[in-house]
């Protein structure tokens, strides 16, 4: 089976509601959809960084439990584990805080040995971190010259908005080696101050990219994949929470590739009819992790779309 590699934060998310902690879950964006698809049995290693005290140790043996591979995880001897405290409002959705503690030297870990078509995901400010940056950009790199299918999810949260002019470089090198850049609406307008998707795609992302997923919650989903353009409607549904939806929409993405048996080749030959099987994988896991307090797809969820099984 192919692999998939994700790269990113982990975090403990303590969730609140109506100002009282109502759940505390293991969290961050790439760690949420490989979670998802380490319960549907795929083939998932996770580069991440925890600190070695008692939450990091949950969650060394919640990714186990998980199938996730954890032998590329950085472990920092007197360090915590980063902790994020999750404000829903009626709707769902989250404000944050964050509460990190990092060493100087962070991120040392052996390339893995990717393969031809293994899907590696990266994403949010972690592929962006002036920090990171020659780190995580080294892996990127190396995964693209292995012949990996390259999942960038732009999930750029208000906090740092700031910041978005010195990071404009990092960008452009992740939509480089990118072969499908994800973002939300929101990301959309934190990034670019606007969402109108069609002009950032024409201007920013196709000339580097040429597949790109708009995600607009309730109004749904297009795909701008060159000269064509599909529309899908999202699921009306009350969430619980929309913490993992887009983690979980790009989970259902490449859980999508993979039971399809979409490589690199495939993909650039997609056409309407892949699309629309990919985006109905991807609007399904989105859809269901909005169903809970969780992160992730459920086990239920999971076992039903168990790969292998078709």
């Amino acid at each position: 089976m192919r692999k998939i590699y994700g790269i990113g934060e982990t975090v403990y998310d303590i969730l609140f509601k109506n100002g009282k902690p109502v759940d505390a879950v293991a969290g961050g964006s790439v760690f949420n959809g490989l979670i998802s698809l380490g319960r549907t049995g795929a083939d998932c290693t996770f580069i991440t960084e925890i600190g070695d005290d008692a939450v990091g140790q949950h969650i060394l043996s919640f990714m186990k439990e998980n199938g996730i591979d954890s032998s590329f995880v950085s472990c920092y001897k007197g360090r915590k584990t980063a902790i994020s405290l999750a404000y829903l409002n009626s709707q769902g959705d989250a404000s944050y805080s964050f509460y990190k503690d990092y060493p100087g030297n962070r991120l040392d870990f052996s390339l893995p040995p990717i393969q031809e078509n293994d899907i590696v995901a990266f994403g949010a400010y972690y592929a962006l971190n002036p920090v990171l940056q020659e780190k995580v950009g080294h892996f990127l790199e190396y995964a693209k010259s292995r012949g990996a299918i390259l999942y960038y999810d732009l999930n750029f949260r208000s906090n740092h908005c700031s910041e978005v002019d010195s990071l404009r470089d990092t960008f452009i090198r992740n939509y480089k080696l990118a072969d499908i850049v994800r973002g939300s609406h929101e990301d959309l307008e934190n990034i670019y101050g606007h969402e109108d998707f069609r002009q950032i795609y024409k201007d920013c992302i196709s000339p580097y990219c040429s597949h790109f997923i708009c995600t607009r919650g309730s109004r749904g989903v297009f795909v701008l994949d060159g000269t064509n353009e599909y529309s899908y409607a999202s699921k009306q549904i009350e969430p619980v929470s929309t913490i993992g939806a887009g983690d979980n929409f790009n989970a259902g993405i490449m859980y999508g590739l993979i039971s399809n048996s979409i490589g690199r080749k495939e993909l650039e030959q997609a056409d309407a009819s892949v699309w629309k099987s990919l985006a109905s994988c991807g609007i399904d896991f989105g859809t269901e992790a909005c169903l809970s307090t969780s992160n992730y797809v459920s086990i239920q969820f999971a076992s039903e779309h168990r790969l292998g099984q078709k």
